[in-house]
């Protein structure tokens, strides 16, 4: 297949979640060999979908798929499947072969090379850190070779270093790579255009050009839609205001004042659909827990991982009411394995009595999948809160009454991650833990969420590789397990 034929497209697909929640409209597009798109839209819209829709785990309740004859595709997901987490990391690669493969290791190797990673091949899924597996779910898409390349999330949870391997890797991969992300830097240092996906129109719109020029492009357009309705609306009132007049002047003014009325529907009929999907969460605050006083956590030692070993190190890091705690180390040095020993009380840390802990889980696990997100707001350990209290809370993270009722299991990563955030809010914890709390979220609400956590005045211990993100986030002390 030569460069620019089509290899994959899309012809009035919809799509359907469950009954009657429908996902895609009728939605077309194509993609053209050693493109490199990205596939944009709010938290929930369907992006993951629309991969699940190509690599034939759903299927379209109408429309045609179509991809070119002996298109091979690899997607690595944002998360590795729990059934995998306790095979070996052989098991994993070979996992991605339909067929035995004789020299894996050697390609293990191999890959692993490319996202600057190297472990035993014997050593359980489960205990690398979220970085790691990162790596990992890239390595496992990477190995096949594939012709289309799909990504979701790729850089969540990814250092630095990490970044710098793959944007590299991305602007020498010679096929086709369709990638969802909220790191506009990272988009825009390899993206030929974008998949714009619309929550509310349910339809893709494709743009061409880098990512910085079609988010111009997009909020160009919003701009002139609002002017536009903006004229009509202008208009609408003015008719419906003559229509009044006439109509209270009887006879034939009637007639003028009926015409005037069907003149006003006409221009509401014109109206264009603006895109709501810039809407961002509300301003909020994490409210502290009040009553704490005097040291509300303190660390004596932790442990870092050295050649895959755990290596005990003495400290002393107090933390009282709005004291702010960076935790930083690259990828695999055991931040996330420290922040579980914190928030579990194990050797090494001690938090006050009475201390009610608010953790942001990278993978989520502090919420129950088998939850609706109501019964999850509704049952906070600790405090008792209201229906008026929990749907108002939800609202200013986006959580609609559409939403509300569904399963935590089946919400998109960047949803799940807003109900985590709704959570800290109605928990009013004494201790806040995040990990990596900017994963998955759509990233216009990311000034908003730094904005809180930076007001934020208990005791805080955040892991980010975002260095944008913190930067908004007042940090009074560092500990640093790489040194």
């Amino acid at each position: 297949m030569s460069k620019g034929d089509t290899v994959l497209s899309f012809d009035e697909v919809s799509f359907e979640y469950g009954h009657n929640k429908p996902i895609l409209e009728e939605v077309s597009f194509s993609l053209r060999r050693g493109m490199k798109v990205t596939l944009m839209g709010q938290n929930g819209a369907g992006k993951s979908t629309i991969f699940s829709l190509i690599t034939g785990q759903s299927k379209p309740e109408s429309g045609d798929i179509n991809i070119s004859n002996g298109v091979s595709i690899a997607i690595s997901k944002q998360v590795i499947p729990r059934a995998d987490l306790d095979l070996t990391m052989r098991q994993f690669f070979e996992k991605c072969f339909d067929e035995k493969i004789y020299d894996i290791d050697v390609k293990i190797d191999e890959v692993l090379e490319v996202v600057n990673f190297h472990a035993p091949h014997d050593r359980i899924i489960r205990s690398f850190s979220g970085g790691q597996q990162a790596r990992l779910l890239l390595a496992s898409a990477i190995i096949q070779n594939p012709d289309l390349l799909l990504l979701d999330e790729p850089t969540n949870n990814l250092d630095k270093a990490g970044i710098e391997h793959l944007t590299n890797f991305l602007k020498n991969y010679p096929k086709t790579v369709m990638v969802i992300s909220h790191d506009a830097d990272f988009l825009n240092s390899f993206s030929d255009g974008v998949l714009y996906l619309d929550v509310y129109t349910r339809k893709i719109e494709q743009y061409f050009g880098n990512y910085f020029d079609v988010v111009k492009q997009i909020s160009a357009r919003i701009e002139k839609e609002n002017m536009k309705n903006a004229q009509l609306a202008k208009e609408i009132q003015e008719n419906k205001d003559k229509a009044n007049f006439f109509a209270n002047k009887g006879g034939q003014m009637r007639l003028v004042a009926k015409r005037m009325r069907e003149k006003a529907e006409e221009l509401e009929e014109e109206k264009v659909d603006v895109r709501k999907e810039d809407r961002t969460i509300r301003p909020f605050e994490i409210p502290a827990q009040p009553e704490i006083v005097g040291d509300i956590l303190t660390i004596n030692s932790y442990k870092v991982i050295r050649n895959h070993k755990a290596v005990t190190r003495k400290t002393l890091v107090k933390l009282r009411k709005n004291n702010h705690l960076l935790l930083k180390g690259p990828n695999g040095i055991g931040k996330s394995t420290l922040l579980q020993t914190i928030a579990s009380g194990g050797d090494g840390s001690i938090i006050a009595d009475g201390v009610r802990v608010g953790y942001y889980r990278q993978d989520f696990s502090t919420l129950n999948f088998d939850h609706t997100v109501y019964e999850s707001l509704m049952s906070i350990p600790g405090r008792h809160v209201s229906e008026s209290e929990v749907r108002g809370v939800a609202a200013g993270f986006l959580i609609t009454s559409d939403v509300i009722n569904t399963k935590i299991g089946s919400l998109s990563e960047g949803q799940k991650g807003l109900v985590a955030f709704a959570r800290l809010v109605l928990e009013r914890p004494g201790l806040l833990i995040l990990d990596e709390p900017t994963n998955h979220i759509n990233f216009r609400h990311l000034p908003l969420i730094a904005e809180a956590l930076n007001a934020y005045k208990g005791a805080m211990i955040l892991v980010s590789h975002v260095p944008e993100f913190v930067e908004k986030i007042r940090i009074d002390e560092i500990l640093d397990l790489d040194k």
